[in-house]
């Protein structure tokens, strides 16, 4: 009995510091990603433009990753975290724990941007909080499609963006392919975020992450811009959830039918042979 307790314990106490890992982990790269948005909204394209903000991103991605990579393996996704769940590759639980981690790792970070640009943030409204309009700031937060893209559009611009995620994140960490090395793999995971950026940002945004988007979502409904962030734009919010979440399960899916299944478990790579080669020289 006592063996069992201290063994609930262990699961609990590592389960935690999993939650913490990836609370910090996405508080990081969230804080980077949306002050960056901030600078270029609030500063009216005198202090920074859209490549800042594809740039900040990736160096947040970057800098979280190296923060919860060892200890939590890094998600900072929703969508990465319910694909692993789908896999078996984490318990109902972990799931559980990863999202809390991530919500509120996102939900801290939009409120310290909200405090450090407060300020500024009423200057340029005159004090009214919108979510469209020449002053509006509710996309500091959260992103919101173009006007001109269609609902079926911009689901199926962030489906595609999420597919190409996680098939980016899969050939950078597969050991049975061709991985990179560990210390790299942060660097080259903020990579590859902004090329995602730069190539498929400017229909929607490049949510690509429900945690990225619905909880400074949340949070801006509850600092003053109301009920609207939900409702806008023919209650754009589920498609940031919903369609990431689909584009990591697809993206799977093409990189296992593709690359997986061929990889027996025995099977030598490329890469394994260069390195045995290397250490018999």
């Amino acid at each position: 009995m006592l063996e069992k307790t201290k063994k609930l314990l262990r699961i609990r106490n590592s389960t935690i510091r999993e939650m913490l890992a990836e609370a910090l982990g996405t508080f990081i790269l969230m804080v980077f990603g949306l002050s960056s948005v901030a600078q270029v909204v609030l500063g009216k394209g005198n202090s920074g433009h859209y490549l800042s903000i594809n740039m900040a991103f990736g160096i947040g991605v970057t800098l979280g990753v190296y923060a919860a990579g060892g200890v939590s393996g890094a998600h900072l996704n929703a969508a990465i975290t319910i694909t692993q769940c789908v896999l078996g590759k984490i318990s109902v639980t972990t799931l559980a724990a990863y999202i809390i981690g991530q919500f509120l790792g996102s939900f801290m970070a939009a409120a310290t941007v909200f405090a450090l640009y407060y300020d500024a943030i009423y200057h340029y409204t005159n004090g009214s909080l919108t979510v469209s309009g020449p002053t509006a700031t509710a996309m500091i937060f959260s992103t919101y499609p173009a006007p001109n893209v269609s609902l079926q559009g911009a689901f199926f611009t962030e489906f595609t963006a999420t597919v190409m995620l996680i098939l980016g994140v899969m050939v950078i960490h597969d050991e049975r392919n061709n991985a990179a090395i560990k210390g790299a793999q942060p660097m080259l995971s903020g990579v590859l975020v902004l090329g995602i950026g730069l190539g498929m940002g400017l229909n929607t945004g490049y949510a690509i992450n429900p945690s990225r988007d619905l909880p400074p979502r949340i949070f801006t409904a509850m600092a003053g811009w109301g009920t609207a962030v939900f409702t806008a734009e023919h209650s754009w919010w589920w498609v940031p959830v919903a369609a990431p979440i689909l584009g990591s399960l697809f993206g799977v899916f093409i990189y296992k039918l593709c690359i997986d299944i061929h990889n027996q478990p025995g099977h030598e790579t490329e890469h394994e042979k260069e390195q045995t080669g290397t250490e018999t020289s």
